[in-house]
This record gives structure tokens, C-alpha cells and sequence, in this order.
């Protein structure tokens, strides 16, 4: 049944959860959160934009297949690790770089990591939606 008050609360609010998403994946360093947090609010985000406006709409709002999104998200991963690898450190150690940006400061392999988890569980939960939906609307 479509709702016209939903419909236009999850546009709205499909953006504040996905900020609030990103923010939790950089707050997860130091505090709770982090990238299978922020990817699953990400997801949430548009769960309910799905929910308010149907499957085409959801498709067409996120652009990229989830399959893309699980790719990338393996790839920040490994990518991440490589860094150790080269320097002769243990598997997984977090290396930083310097930005030189005050704002910023350093940023480090953590974050990538943190990053292509956030891809791999915003694709594999938007893959899990997109297929019960379709399999529902046949």
C-alpha cells in the first residue's frame, strides 16, 4: 500500500541515515561502531526507502549492483593488508600515512579495511533485499 507521508519521509530520512552511516564507520576506530555497523544503517537507509517506494525505485536510487558493491568491498580489504606485507610486518598491521592536512591527519590501514567492510555488508544485505523482492514480485 503506498503512503505518500513514507514516500516522502524516506527521502529525507534515506540521507540522515546515510550520514549517520558514514559516521559510524568513522567512529569506529576509537568507539563503538565501524564498517559492519555503518554498512548495516546504510542498508537500513534503504530498506525503508525500498519499503516506502517499491523495488525500481530502490534500484534506481542506489546506481551500482550489489555485486559491484561486494567486489569493491573484497578489494578494500586486500588491499588493505598489503601494506604489512610489504614492509615485512605482521599480517594485518596497521600501517598510516600522513595526509598533511591538520583536518585529517593520518590515515591508515584500519580505515581501509573498516571501508571494504562497509561495502561488503551494504552489497551482500542490499543483494539479500533486492532478491526477496524480486522473487515476491513474480
Amino acid at each position: 500500500m503506498y503512503s505518500i507521508i513514507l514516500s516522502t519521509a524516506s527521502s529525507y530520512l534515506l540521507l540522515l541515515l546515510l550520514m549517520f552511516s558514514a559516521f559510524l564507520l568513522l567512529r569506529g576506530h576509537n568507539e563503538p561502531g565501524g564498517g559492519f555497523v555503518g554498512g548495516l544503517v546504510a542498508a537500513a537507509a534503504y530498506a525503508l526507502y525500498f519499503i516506502a517506494n517499491g523495488i525500481d525505485a530502490a534500484q534506481r536510487i542506489v546506481r551500482v549492483e550489489p555485486q559491484r558493491i561486494i567486489t569493491a568491498g573484497l578489494l578494500l580489504a586486500i588491499v588493505s593488508t598489503i601494506p604489512s606485507l610489504v614492509t615485512g610486518e605482521q599480517f594485518m598491521t596497521g600501517t598510516w600515512f600522513d595526509t598533511g592536512v591538520p583536518l585529517i591527519g593520518k590515515v591508515g590501514t584500519p580505515l581501509l579495511f573498516d571501508l571494504g567492510v562497509y561495502f561488503l555488508v551494504l552489497g551482500i544485505t542490499l543483494q539479500i533485499i533486492f532478491s526477496l523482492a524480486e522473487e515476491d514480485k513474480s
